[in-house]
């Protein structure tokens, strides 16, 4: 989709593809392409991640007063989306779009000055500790225990499907602190560095074939309180505002509309006029999603969370990955066979295997379903 600029707009368009000539260079295109994952490696999102913290540009949503960029909702929008269009790494968004808020929000001025400038600069790299083996979709349900024994927090329990795990040096947890009727108010936010004795972390290979995900052990870990963010029991609340950042924040429309370009650059030949109605279709679908995206940005203050919003981007978002990556197979046919290392077929198959879980990670479609019928439905 084309969007009308202003002159100091396309002045801001020019500068940002000014910048990308001149730092984005061949081998950070390359890692961006070879990526089957929802996120690329460490070693090439953190060294893009640390051009854009060079430029100022590493945090587009933080406010400034945090070392944001302080740009508007369209500003975010031209930006990311001239990231995507040149072949930009992913950057990684554990630490700067989800648990960066929650302490900005809610965390003290210590912990702010402790972590907010390294989550920026690329020198921690967070991981989300949230789902359980018994506890998905209600993750109310935790059993991982925080029990308090002076200064620290004895914790003892398992987190699973934990992106990234494997890389990270912190990670940000939900764990039960009360027994409470009702279970959701018993739970806190704690933040773990992963180096304590007593943590082990398992790898997951996923059906793609690619190691993203872990599952993380934790036996008797001594963690202080100091690292608990808010207040006791209410950890609740914060990862609400988390999932909202997690589920609505991240424009994805540029993104998948880099996906759909690479599926048709996939093609052995020239789509004919059945697959070029398959790919207008999909294209089309991609532009009411952009536009839903600029709807909902372009009202909230900068690093404002979407509200219930998310929820409907969410589920969007998830379909049209799944859409786009089932484009693909179709139109390779039987060319999806022949999955050679690093060949197009072999990325868009991996792809297409792990697109089967966008509906599942960050809340199932079913969840969001679920949150936009009572919230924006009334129901």
């Amino acid at each position: 989709m084309d969007l009308l600029l202003d002159a100091d707009q396309q002045r801001f368009r020019d500068e940002v593809r000014r910048f990308l000539a001149d730092a984005l260079t061949e081998e950070l295109r390359a890692g961006q392409a070879r990526t089957i994952g929802v996120y690329p490696e460490p070693d090439v999102s953190l060294a893009w991640q640390r051009r854009l913290a060079e430029r100022g540009w590493a945090a587009p949503a933080w406010p400034a007063r945090f070392g944001g960029t302080g740009w508007t909702a369209l500003e975010r929008f031209i930006f990311e989306s001239e990231c995507a269009l040149a072949g930009a790494p992913v950057v990684y968004p554990i630490g700067l779009r989800l648990v960066a808020p929650v302490i900005m929000a809610f965390g003290s001025e210590a912990q702010q000055n402790r972590w907010l400038p390294r989550i920026l600069s690329g020198d921690d790299y967070w991981c989300q500790g949230f789902s359980e083996p018994g506890a998905g979709s209600d993750l109310g349900s935790l059993t991982t225990r925080a029990v308090s024994d002076g200064d620290d927090y004895v914790v003892s329990g398992s987190k699973i499907w934990t992106t990234h795990a494997h890389h990270a040096n912190w990670m940000f947890a939900l764990v039960r602190t009360a027994d409470t009727p009702r279970r959701q108010d018993g739970i806190s936010f704690l933040a773990i560095e992963l180096d304590r004795k007593g943590i082990e972390i398992r790898p997951i290979v996923s059906i793609g074939g690619d190691h993203e995900v872990n599952q993380v052990f934790f036996d008797d870990v001594r963690v202080p309180r100091g690292n608990r963010i808010g207040e006791e029991n209410k950890g609740w609340s914060y990862a609400k505002y988390l999932l909202e950042f997690e589920r609505g924040t991240g424009l994805a429309s540029s993104r998948l509309r880099s996906a759909l370009k690479r599926v048709e650059a996939a093609l052995p030949a020239p789509p004919d006029a059945v697959q070029r109605a398959r790919i207008a279709e999909v294209a089309i679908d991609l532009d009411s999603f952009e536009m839903l995206e600029l709807m909902t940005i372009g009202v909230l203050p900068n690093g404002a969370p979407p509200g219930p919003a998310s929820s409907v981007l969410k589920l969007r978002a998830s379909r049209l990955k799944q859409a786009v990556a089932r484009l693909g197979m179709d139109l390779l046919g039987p060319e999806a066979l022949r999955r050679e290392a690093g060949s197009a077929a072999d990325i868009l198959v991996g792809d297409y295997l792990n697109s089967r879980a966008a509906t599942i990670f960050g809340g199932t479609s079913e969840v969001q379903l679920g949150i936009i019928a009572k919230t924006l439905g009334g129901l």
